[in-house]
């Protein structure tokens, strides 16, 4: 290579990397700033995606129907076209749930049913509070999170964590980047990369399930139609970091007490065992090198951003008629029956300990979380703001339910029973109503 080649090399390097530096610092700022950042418009304070979603509800309400319909329709299909309604009993049952959310959908839409379903506090708000700004906010948000997550920050984070998650979490620091992709991307990414990592014999048993069961929450976006239909939209940073450091605190005494306690410390049969290499010193360096190194395997930007909504489209799809099938029945259950009032004893003895506003209200929301995450939120829209913060931590900090959660990580290797995950649920539930409730009464 003569010395004119090397100069001209040279040159063409520096801008490489300076253009890798350029867009990882472009991206993550953007990414920050569009689900932590609120300012107002059209007299509301909210974030940039939540402004974004109001605003398709609000001047195309004709396509946002079309658009669900659409969406109810694939969802409902998808299942029996793949065959996969039939891999499994939990599957079978969530495809006919399905079925029965698309049948509730085109009834909602269309105008036409049984006057049940009518009922202003069941069918037109799961539609208007729930479906629409979930089956928008999902796709959307998808677009943002491609932003805050694939350009270095994620790695950034996991390298800096290592000497926090072994010793209060008891998983490896690599999780950090499980902890952080649920909580700002998707319970269903999380619990896939967590399988991944465990099969190739990164993670042990044991640590697969405390990262399942303690950071697999529903994503930022699913948040945002929490602090939505409860009006805390107002206190969204609020809201979002109180929810996080609760989220975790309750998972660093799950992991420490049964059952997850007892799950054998082993990694996955037939894989080979890969425990993570300590970072000791050059921390900043080693995660610096760590986050570049991640954006230079990202594709383009705008191929990157049509992966994410691609991806978020068809987790749209997926979650769509089944939030709202199993939604409609717990909502009918709900105020129809006494079945959820029953279950609120387990924990009225809480709510009433704790002082919390409208404690069998309260105890009543914390039960059917059980069922679907969104359910908590609908029973409290018109109780004291305390009780709404309450309720939407715990909502979040749960982690397990039946409509979305439970059957994906039953559909993994991760060794977890139905017995086991209700048993992590109730002590979720309850660690979090004593971590939260002094908190929202500081605030409200």
């Amino acid at each position: 290579m003569t010395k004119y080649q090397q100069e001209q090399d040279i040159p063409k390097a520096n801008q490489f990397e300076i253009g890798i530096f350029v867009k990882m610092i472009i991206c993550s700022l953007i990414g920050i700033f569009s689900f932590f950042v609120s300012f107002e418009w059209n007299g509301k304070s909210s974030i940039l995606v939540d402004h974004v979603v109001s605003a398709f509800i609000a001047y195309a309400p004709a396509l946002v129907n079309g658009y669900v319909l659409i969406l109810l329709v694939l969802g409902a299909l998808y299942p029996f076209v793949t065959k996969k309604w039939k891999t499994s009993k939990v599957n079978m049952v969530l495809s006919i749930f399905k079925i029965g959310g698309l049948v509730a959908g085109v009834m909602l839409i269309f105008g036409f049913g049984p006057a049940w379903l009518f009922n202003p506090d069941i069918g037109p708000f799961l539609l208007e509070k729930l479906i629409k700004p979930v089956g928008l906010v999902i796709p959307i948000g998808s677009i943002f999170l491609a932003l805050l997550v694939c350009y270095g920050l994620l790695e950034f984070i996991g390298v800096l964590m290592q000497p926090i998650m072994k010793p209060v979490f008891k998983t490896p620091g690599r999780s950090a980047v499980d902890a952080v992709a649920s909580f700002v991307g998707s319970y269903s990414v999380g619990l896939i990369l967590t399988n991944r990592v465990y099969k190739e014999g990164k993670y042990t048993a044991r640590e697969s399930a405390i990262i399942a069961t303690g950071f697999s929450t529903v994503s930022a976006t699913f948040m945002i139609i929490v602090a939505k239909t409860l009006d805390l939209m107002e206190y969204w940073n609020l809201f979002f970091w109180v929810t996080l450091v609760v989220t975790f605190v309750v998972t660093a005494i799950t992991a420490r007490i049964y059952p997850l306690n007892k799950i054998k410390d082993e990694y996955y049969e037939g894989s080979t065992p890969q425990p993570e290499k300590i970072v000791k010193k050059d921390r900043l360096q080693v995660a610096w090198t760590e986050a570049v190194e991640a954006a230079k395997q990202n594709p383009s930007l705008l191929k990157n951003l049509y992966l994410h909504l691609k991806e978020g489209f068809i987790m749209a799809m997926g979650v769509i008629p089944s939030i709202l099938s199993i939604g409609l029945l717990g909502m009918v259950l709900a105020i129809y029956t006494p079945l959820f009032d029953w279950l609120a004893y387990i924990f009225a003895p809480f709510t009433y300990l704790l002082q919390i506003p409208d404690p069998m209200l309260t105890a009543k929301a914390l039960s059917l979380s059980i069922a679907e995450m969104f359910l908590p939120a609908m029973i409290v829209t018109e109780a004291a703001m305390v009780t709404k913060f309450i309720v939407a931590v715990v909502s979040i900090s749960a982690i397990l339910f039946f409509s979305a959660v439970i059957p994906v990580i039953l559909s993994t290797d991760i060794p977890l029973t139905i017995r086991q995950m209700i048993i992590i649920w109730f002590e979720r539930v309850v660690l979090t109503l004593i971590l939260v409730t002094p908190i929202a009464f500081f605030f409200f």
